[in-house]
């Protein structure tokens, strides 16, 4: 087994870890909890994305009150010894796996309340399904007769940012909250008008834990270190399905060191993750190889991830897929829109699975954890963008072709909170 730079433990608090904390935003002086060489190979454990808010029960209430301040907990950072601001730091992803006291994993509709989702208008109230993780096949006790091979990777994978990345990061998003908060109208809204998500997560105190910091420093940090929500330049919560076992990324560095850290894993994830908490959420570990080309910044022209995903399978072959196009669900036209196009073809997959006995809820979140392969599929031809979502047959334990539509067997549900929207 490669050496153990990160170690974790799924059943303790993120601030009691064995080792060093985990850290849950970016910023530049978190400081590096191992150190490397280039060329070296070393394994990082982590935490589930949450900190361990969620339990292998029935409990939708626990999707609906999870505090997102927290989130995501990140094992590192890493330093690469070498690294320098304007280098490229190859990163090869060796093996991945679930940890020992978590071979199962979670996947959550958030409360349109509470990080709502892709859908989350069409479905705003909390929900939850439970996973078991046997090896690379998963299987749900919520969502009968699914079987497959999931597609396991890291959502989260980035290094820090410098101290003018992230003064922009702060910048930019601000200006897209203060648009939004000033004229609602300029951020496309759902149709339902029904309140929706931020448009973005400031950096807030509130819940940041910054890895080894002491107190002062930390509290000064997290005011104004960024949320780890989305992606950016550094990498980030890109929640890529397809950088699974054998991928290899180039990440821009920005600070000495690099300081390279990852969490958010995944046992399975289909592309787009709609339902927020979409992948099959768990603790795990990742098996590492680094390397620094020295200026590659300047020298290929990179300010951004460069991303080669491995062959890894599954290799599905019999695709069921759904078409999506710029009109909303109210009728109103949008211009060459790719998102309403991909909500239009997660909707029509939706629909199409209810027919076959599964409610909304499970349909709603195998799609955002079977291995589906969403695409634009067309992004030239005024004034409809045509988006697409194939789903493979095979991990049905039945064919789900149109032309076995017909008589179908209840399946069930997946837990729902108690406490519905009103």
């Amino acid at each position: 087994m490669p050496e153990l730079k990160f170690e974790a433990d799924q059943n303790r608090a993120p601030d009691e870890q064995p080792g060093a904390n985990p850290h849950n935003r970016w910023h530049p002086d978190v400081p590096a909890a191992a150190s490397v060489e280039p060329g070296d190979t070393f394994r990082l454990e982590m935490i589930d994305w949450t900190g361990g808010q969620i339990g292998n029960n029935d409990n939708a209430n626990e999707i609906r009150d999870v505090e997102l301040e927290q989130v995501h907990y990140l094992s590192g950072p890493v330093d690469v010894k070498g690294a320098e601001p304007g280098d490229l730091l190859k990163v090869e992803l060796l093996d991945l796996g679930p940890l020992q006291e978590m071979e199962w994993g979670f996947t959550g509709i958030f409360s349109q309340q509470n990080g709502g989702g892709f859908l989350t208008d069409h479905f705003p109230d909390a929900a939850k399904t439970i996973w078991d993780v046997d090896g690379t096949k998963v299987s749900s006790r919520h969502v009968p007769d699914v079987n497959y091979e999931g597609k396991i990777h890291p959502g989260l994978i980035g290094t820090a940012p410098s101290h003018e990345l992230l003064e922009e990061w702060n910048e930019r998003e601000q200006e897209l909250i203060d648009k939004h908060t000033n004229d609602p109208e300029s951020i496309p809204n759902h149709p339902t008008g029904r309140d929706q998500p931020p448009v973005a997560n400031p950096p807030t105190k509130d819940g940041a834990l910054m890895g080894e910091m002491e107190d002062d420093e930390a509290e000064e940090a997290a005011e104004v270190a960024a949320r780890t929500v989305p992606g950016r330049e550094n990498g980030g919560n890109c929640d890529i399905k397809d950088l699974s076992l054998g991928s290899t990324i180039y990440f821009p560095v920005y600070v000495e060191g690099a300081k390279l850290s990852m969490g958010d894993m995944h046992a399975s994830q289909g592309d787009g993750e709609i339902s927020f908490c979409g992948g099959i959420e768990m603790a795990g570990f990742a098996d590492l190889r680094v390397d620094v080309i020295k200026d590659g910044m300047e020298k290929y022209g990179v300010d951004h991830p460069i991303f080669q995903p491995g062959h890894r399978g599954p290799n599905f072959s019999d695709w069921v897929t759904f078409e999506g196009y710029s009109v909303r669900e109210d009728g109103k036209q949008t211009y060459m829109n790719a998102h309403v196009a991909y909500r239009r073809a997660a909707l029509e997959a939706i629909e199409y699975l209810k027919k076959f006995g599964y409610t909304g809820e499970q349909a709603y979140m195998m799609l955002s954890t079977i291995p589906i392969e969403g695409r634009i599929s067309g992004i030239v031809d005024v004034p409809n963008a045509v988006a697409t979502i194939a789903l493979p047959n095979e991990v049905f334990e039945f064919d789900i072709t149109p032309e076995s539509l017909g008589e179908y067997e209840d399946r069930g549900q997946a837990p729902l909170t108690d406490d519905p929207l009103q």
